[in-house]
Parts: C-alpha cells; structure tokens; sequence
C-alpha cells in the first residue's frame, strides 16, 4: 500500500499517493487585494482568476470563501497553498499590512472545508516560482543578462507592494529550498548626505528608519512627503500611483531616490543571500515604473559595495512581468508537497 510523506508548515490532513483530489486552490493574499485562482490538473495554470479587497473581509478563511462562491462554479477544492503577505510560523500567520487578527491554516482549512491548507509567506511563493519563469517573464535590469535558474547557485527575489517582501531560493540535491523571512524590516541603507536627512526625519516619525517604511507603496508617499519637508515645500498628499506618473521636480526625486535606496538594499539581500544566480524584483510598484528603474541609479547603487565590487557586479538583476507570479509558486509548493516522488512511495 503506498503512502505520501507530508511536509511543510500549517499542513492539516494526509494525502494520497496522487495527491489531493483537483483541483487545488492557490492564493496571493496582500494588504490591499486578495487573488486566488484554481489549478484543475497537473501541470495546469492556474485559471477562474479572482481579486478581492483585503479590508472587505475578516480574514483569509472569509476572503476564500467568498472567492469560492463567486469564482469557484460549484468546484471543491481537494487542497490549498495560501500566500500571505507577512510572516509565517509553524501554521500560524499574521497580514502585515491588514487589520486581521492572527490566524492558523488549521482554522482556514477547517472554515472552507479542505482537509489539506498551508499558508506561506508571499515571498516565498515568488521564490518557489523563479524556476518555473520563462524568458518572457523577465526584463533585465541594468543592461545585465537574465538570472540562472539552473540550480547552480542560490537566487533572491524581494519587491516593493503594500509592504516590502523579500526571499531566498537556495538550490539543494533534493531540488530548491525557499527561505523566506521578514527582510523588508531592516534599516533603511542610506548612502548619501540628502539619504541621511530623510532616514534622520523617518526615524523621528516612526521610532525606526526600517526599509519598508520608504519602499513600498505608502513608503513611496512617505518618501515624497519626507522629500518636500526637507525642500521647504508644503504640498498636497499623492498616493504612490500619483507619484508614479507625474514629473514635477519634486515627483521626479522621488523616484530616483526611491529607486536608488531599491538598488542598495537589493545588493545587500544578495550579498546576504549569496545570490549569485540572480537577484529578481517583484511586487506591485516596479513594472509601473520599469523604463524609469532602468534609466535609474538602481544598479550603480546595487553594485556601489566596496571590496566586494567584483562579486556584485556578475549577479544579473530582472524584474518579473508575469502577472500572477506567487499563484505559479504557490502551485509549485503544492506540487512538491503533495506529489510524492519515487523516493517517497513505500
């Protein structure tokens, strides 16, 4: 008789030798939209594509329920792999930029009626999915080739949304290993005199001058306003989308300083990652702005670290253009945790 050896955090039930039933639900769940989607079969893409507000439901549990019930035509979902944007551990999880209470896959898995739920961190998803992407997928950034996905050397992946996520491939005889964890909350890596002055005004409004505070969409607004403070200047509040499309003087500092703190702290997750197959960007904010984050400082600054600049400067740089990356990812993970490999039937 075969049996599946079950792994990953938040996992509730057991399998069956083919897996759990299709077809399965996957989800990237962020501050400001929810999007789920079903995977009907192996090798499927995922498909019946639905995005929700966030802060229009009580939780996860709720969010995928109403998905189900206006996406799903009657299907039942056999399992589910749940991205989120905030940390995860040992299956309980909490939406960094969400007003839900701390939840557990157990209570998800049990409200929506699906023995087999794990929820990860978003970053991890879009970690998981790096090896799926094809060229069409990626543009380079910074006039350097497409990362190695060969399994040769551990890749990064971090980008700026509601929050700032970032995450670690690592390659391993077995297959690729994510890491994810809580990088976006590192200090801001300033690196000039005008740099400096905004983290000085961040850190007295906020107690911390971390990352995300800057990089991210209100980080984006933030930035601006920060920006204006120092200028003199009293302006009007824009959002990150505003800034994005405008080119007064202001709106244009911006985005380059924006984009140039991006490139620093993006050298330093691959110097920590060891990313020497590539480090790519995701999340919400940069391909609205990809012309701009080519023609910026991003890549100048990713390779401005001194004694190591050799190192740096051979890890490609490219931005995801896939629409539903962390739904790839997601699918991914359910399909390594619940398709048993020979190894693992006994």
């Amino acid at each position: 008789m075969s049996s599946v050896r079950m792994s990953g955090a938040g996992s509730v039930g057991a399998g069956s030798a083919d897996g759990a039933a299709y077809p399965w639900l996957v989800a990237d769940v962020g501050g400001t939209n929810a999007r789920f989607a079903l995977v009907e079969g192996p090798g499927a893409t995922p498909t019946h594509l639905g995005t929700l507000a966030s802060r229009d439901h009580a939780g996860l549990a709720e969010a995928a329920a109403t998905y189900l019930a206006e996406h799903a035509e009657g299907m039942r979902p056999g399992a589910a792999c749940l991205a989120v944007a905030g940390p995860v551990v040992g299956g309980r999880f909490r939406l960094t930029n969400a007003d839900w209470a701390p939840d557990t896959a157990e209570r998800v898995g049990v409200h929506l009626g699906i023995a087999q739920v794990e929820v990860i961190n978003d970053f991890e998803a879009l970690a998981l999915a790096l090896p799926h992407l094809g060229e069409a997928d990626l543009r380079p950034v910074g006039g350097r080739e497409l990362p190695i996905r060969d399994g040769s050397a551990p890749l990064a992946v971090l980008g700026p949304g509601t929050g700032l996520g970032v995450a670690g491939l690592i390659p391993t005889p077995s297959g690729w290993v994510p890491l994810p964890g809580e990088g976006g909350q590192v200090d801001v890596p300033a690196g000039t005199d005008r740099e400096v002055e905004v983290m000085r005004l961040l850190r007295a409004e906020q107690g911390a001058a971390n990352a995300e505070f800057l990089l991210s969409g209100d980080g984006l607004a933030r930035l601006y306003r920060l920006l204006a403070t120092i200028h003199g200047h009293r302006v009007e509040p824009l959002t990150a989308a505003e800034i994005s499309v405008r080119r007064d003087k202001l709106c244009v500092e911006t985005i380059e300083m924006f984009c140039a703190l991006l490139g620093a702290f993006a050298g330093n997750a691959a110097l920590t990652l060891g990313a020497r197959g590539g480090v790519h960007l995701g999340g919400g904010i940069l391909p609205r702005i990809a012309d701009v984050l080519e023609s910026s400082d991003f890549r100048r600054r990713f390779e401005a670290k001194p004694r190591v600049e050799e190192y740096v400067q051979a890890i490609p740089t490219a931005l995801i253009v896939h629409p539903n990356p962390a739904l790839v990812g997601a699918t991914a993970r359910l399909a390594q945790t619940l398709i048993p490999s020979p190894l693992e039937l006994v």
